[in-house]
């Protein structure tokens, strides 16, 4: 095995993999196809390019993405180290000069002595298993990985094992939905059957296995979700996206021009279902299915959706029972090259086949520019261990990097869906808090101080 490590792609996962990586004395090989060649979004020579928003988000410890940013500080994250000092006014909003930012984090990789820039598109003179074979390798290609190292990477993970689109619905939290209006069951069999009375159909009720949840919705209340949700304002997607986005998927919003009563024929068929409420059947249904293992979230089941978040977030809390709705993310509709990872991928970020093969950023499910950076640290972290002949870092998931972590290794996790950082994926305390903001701040806390434990503990070895 070689004594440096490979990284391809440098953008925000693998400029932070190789500062990690070099921090820790290893030398890293690190490769960029720009300025030879350009994805059909970027347009600027450095590393680090930010293509959409300049926001790193909230700084705030009572939001996902600013306790997340406290973590990486704490692991001495490069990205946001240079975003803290190109800032411009936003705020509580970590916002940057994308230029300036793009081009500090440039030139501090280039003028590292253990880092080694090779402006080339990788796997086009080397296949990537070849350079896998070499030595460790992470593969940090992002959402809009080439068309040469896509095919490259579905042959060294599997055919079905690579998706070239996002259509993901939004989620919100089950403690937030409002169940003086939703109610469990399956269709057909929460059905009342005639030979019930309306109390033995309750009772039964209580008894069944929870599932889905359901939220009824009577004509009024449907036609006028109709109404808005048609007239919702909707992102642009880019030429390059919607061919292939809107062949593997039909948006919510654009299914329901299609007629008004096209959605009561699809995803909100109110056919073997009654209203507990009324014991009749309801005009509409939206269905909630569970998303993660402990049931503290769920995502509307058929609502991927191309709609702005701002707009998500009013038309959809129409819906009866998510009035006081939390979103823990929006649906998404765009291109986004990203692994089947709970199938692929440790917690560490390494393949479960191959060791030695490691990937980040948003490929491997993670959302976001905090959290491309957070896998940047993770892998490199692991990477310099493993070389090392170390242990790698355990973190509970009780910390954002150990929840996401988890999350995208998370085996009994199907249909999967990348996620950003959100305080949903985070274990609940052991107390109710009703206020959100003492709550969240009592998570922070909580996942620092396991954060700090951690560290001191991969320290004494």
């Amino acid at each position: 095995m070689k004594n440096y490590i490979t990284i391809i792609g440098g953008g925000l996962a693998g400029s932070e993999a190789a500062y990690q990586i070099a921090k820790a004395g290893i030398n890293v090989k690190l490769y960029e196809m720009k300025p030879k060649k350009f994805s059909e979004a970027h347009s600027n020579k450095n590393l680090a390019e930010i293509v959409c928003s300049n926001s790193f988000k909230s700084n705030l410890l009572t939001n996902a993405c600013g306790l997340l940013k406290e973590e990486l500080r704490k692991l001495d994250s490069l990205l946001i180290k240079i975003a803290d000092k190109t800032k411009v006014p936003a705020g509580q909003a970590l916002a940057v000069d994308r230029e300036e930012f793009s081009k500090q984090v440039t030139k501090e990789l280039e003028s590292n002595p253990l880092i080694e820039i090779i402006h080339e598109e990788a796997g086009v003179n080397n296949t990537l298993n070849q350079i896998a074979q070499e030595g460790i390798t992470i593969i940090a290609t992002g959402p809009l990985t080439s068309d040469t190292l896509a095919k490259q990477i579905q042959e060294l993970t599997g055919q079905d094992k690579l998706y070239f689109y996002d259509a993901a619905a939004p989620i919100v939290t089950k403690e937030s939905i409002d169940f003086s209006i939703a109610f469990y069951g399956d269709r057909y069999s929460q059905e009342k059957k005639k030979e019930e009375t309306v109390e033995e159909w309750k009772k039964r009720l209580e008894c069944e296995e929870k599932s889905y949840i359901n939220l009824p919705m009577n004509k009024e209340e449907y036609e006028n979700f109709w109404n808005e949700l048609i007239n919702a304002k909707i992102v642009t997607l880019h030429d390059f996206e919607k061919k292939e986005i809107f062949e593997g998927c039909m948006p919510i919003e654009i299914m329901a021009k299609r007629g008004i009563d096209t959605l009561r024929f699809g995803p909100l068929k109110p056919v073997g279902f009654d209203d507990p409420r009324t014991a009749r059947r309801p005009y509409a249904v939206v269905q909630l299915r569970q998303d993660d293992k402990i049931a503290s979230m769920y995502n509307l089941v058929g609502f991927q959706t191309n709609l702005k978040f701002p707009e998500q977030k009013r038309v959809f809390s129409m819906i009866p029972g998510l009035a006081q709705a939390e979103f823990v993310r929006y649906g998404v509709m765009h291109r986004n090259t990203f692994l089947d990872s709970p199938r692929l991928l440790t917690e560490y970020f390494s393949m479960r086949t191959r060791p030695s093969l490691f990937f980040a950023g948003q490929m491997t499910g993670v959302e976001g520019y905090v959290e491309s950076a957070a896998s940047g640290i993770m892998a490199g972290y692991h990477m310099a261990n493993l070389l090392e002949g170390k242990p790698f870092l355990s973190l509970l998931d009780t910390s954002m990097m150990g929840a996401l972590s988890k999350y995208i290794s998370d085996e009994t996790v199907f249909c999967f869906q990348p996620m950003g950082s959100n305080m949903g994926i985070l274990p609940g305390l052991d107390e109710r808090i009703r206020d959100k903001k003492v709550r969240y701040q009592t998570l922070a806390e909580r996942g620092l101080k396991d954060l700090k434990t951690a560290l001191a503990q991969a320290e004494s070895f």
